[in-house]
């Protein structure tokens, strides 16, 4: 079974129950939920939109032609390039390195993506200069980038 379906066939009677026995709190609860789902829709309709517009512009076959695990270091040192250089938020980078996994992509080259995507920041860098020192910035951002570089070639060699 679906894990969503199973988590909206059990949230559905705790709400029909929640309602009958308090319909001010539920009510204040359901208007908090439609806020929050207001707030976070623009990062969806993001994300649909990246998903769609990589997957229109390269065809499945193409991003798995660059993203297999023939590419070797090759692929480990681009990808790692494009995630350290990106700022996407994690909303839209774990759907879209998913959709790039069922496309054909190796499973190292997502995990270094998604590991320079959280672990160093080139957007940020200056700012993590002026507050933290250049030197440990700079140390920092090389050590995560060798470590997500290790990180991919394990989990390729691992999965």
């Amino acid at each position: 079974m679906n894990s969503a379906l199973l988590i909206n066939l059990l949230a559905a009677p705790a709400l029909v129950i929640a309602w009958f026995t308090n319909r001010t709190k539920t009510h204040q609860a359901l208007l908090i939920a439609w806020r929050s789902f207001l707030s976070i829709l623009s990062s969806i309709l993001m994300m649909v939109l990246l998903i769609g517009l990589i997957l229109g512009l390269f065809s499945p076959e193409k991003l798995s032609g660059w993203l297999n695990t023939r590419s070797g270091w090759t692929g480990l040192l681009v990808t790692s390039l494009i995630g350290a250089v990106l700022h996407i938020p994690a909303i839209i980078a774990f759907p879209l390195s998913g959709t790039l996994l069922k496309a054909g992509a190796a499973v190292g080259i997502i995990a270094t993506f998604i590991t320079t995507l959280t672990m160093i920041g080139v957007v940020t860098l200056l700012l993590e200069v002026k507050e933290l020192g250049k030197r440990f910035a700079l140390l920092r951002n090389g050590l995560c980038f060798f470590a997500a570089l290790v990180i991919g070639w394990l989990m390729e060699i691992l999965l």
